[in-house]
Formats: structure tokens, sequence, C-alpha cells
């Protein structure tokens, strides 16, 4: 992985997996993004999410309260999405002031992104084509003559993404102090509002 690891802070691209679906990672710089929406042709008003290794990586970019180690905690480590607000603002291809963080549960990718920091979480196609499940064939795909992407290998199990949410620091309902969920994914609905419902 040591090779892979020098790639990435050099600021390339890399297909890594995840307990979903295979991810595109880089390093959260402006230079880095540009290859990663070049790639995979994304438009520019599509943010992408970060996978952290830990909530204490993630602290390091978001403000996190204090009940949302316990949130996280309930649910299968790496099926949630959560958007938090940012303790400075990054590119607007990463939310600017609203950040999506995902806790990584896939063992290579946790080890990956200790060693580099976050990296962004995307699912790595093309958008608008179905993703594929193995880490390798994505890279293939979403390489060219200018940007070759590298790859850990794996195949992901499929399915359902994780679920996203708007946490209640960031969120845009009426009523103070309350989550929405922007995406159902293998969390469903029901079951964040129920923990919801138990903590108020």
């Amino acid at each position: 992985m040591d090779k892979e690891i020098e790639d990435v802070l050099k600021g390339n691209c890399i297909v890594y997996p995840t307990t979903t679906l295979p991810a595109l990672g880089c390093i959260l710089t402006s230079e880095s993004l540009e290859k990663l929406y070049d790639a995979k042709k994304r438009p520019e008003g599509m943010i992408v999410s970060i996978g952290v290794s830990n909530l204490q990586q993630a602290s390091e970019l978001v403000h996190l309260t204090e009940d949302l180690e316990e949130f996280l905690s309930s649910f299968p480590e790496g099926s949630i999405t959560i958007i938090l607000p940012a303790i400075k603002p990054l590119d607007k291809r990463l939310g600017g002031e609203k950040i999506a963080i995902r806790v990584l549960a896939n063992p290579i990718a946790k080890k990956l992104i200790e060693k580099t920091g976050p990296l962004t979480a995307t699912s790595a196609n093309i958008s608008g084509t179905e993703p594929l499940r193995d880490c390798e064939m994505a890279a293939e795909i979403l390489s060219s003559s200018e940007n070759k992407i590298s790859y850990l290998s794996g195949t992901c199990p499929g399915g359902a993404p994780s679920t996203l949410i708007s946490w209640y620091t960031v969120s845009t309902s009426p009523n103070l102090n309350e989550i929405e969920v922007l995406r159902e994914g293998l969390v469903t609905k029901k079951e964040v509002l129920e923990w919801w419902k138990k903590r108020t």
C-alpha cells in the first residue's frame, strides 16, 4: 500500500473499497479535486463526501456534537454519511461550510485513510453510469492517458448506499434541533427518526 499512499499524497486519485461500493478518493486540495471531477465527468455543482477513519479525524474538519458518537454507534459502521458544519470552509465541491462526512468501516479503507488523512469518498464511476463493484475495473474505466487512477484491490458487496443525513446543526428544518434524512440507504428513514424520537 506504500506506493499507493505516496501516489495519493502527491495529489492523484485512488479507487478503494468500502462496505458498499468502490470509492474514488483524493486529498482535499483544489488540484486533486480537479483530477477527480475530470475523471468522473462530474458537474462542478455536485458536491462529494469525505471519508474518515474515525470521529477524531472528522473533528479536524467539522464541528461535532456530544450525541453524534452515540448516534453513529447505533447503526452499522459506514452506513451513515452525515452533513456537519465545517470548522473552516472547504472547497465548494466539498460543500463549503457544510461537509458530508462518512466514517468508513472497510479495514483497507481505514488503513489507507489513517495514513493519508481524510479523502473524498464519492462513488468510483463516471457520473450517471452504474457503479462497478470491483476496484480494479472501476479504476480502469476512470483512468485516461493524462490521469491514471491507482487502486487498492477489492470487490465490494454493492447494494444500497450509505444513508445521507443533515445533522441538526446544519439542518434547514423550520423546527430547531431536527435532523433530516436526505437520502435513504443502508439505514431507513424510519430507523433514523425512531432513534431521534428516543433521544428527544
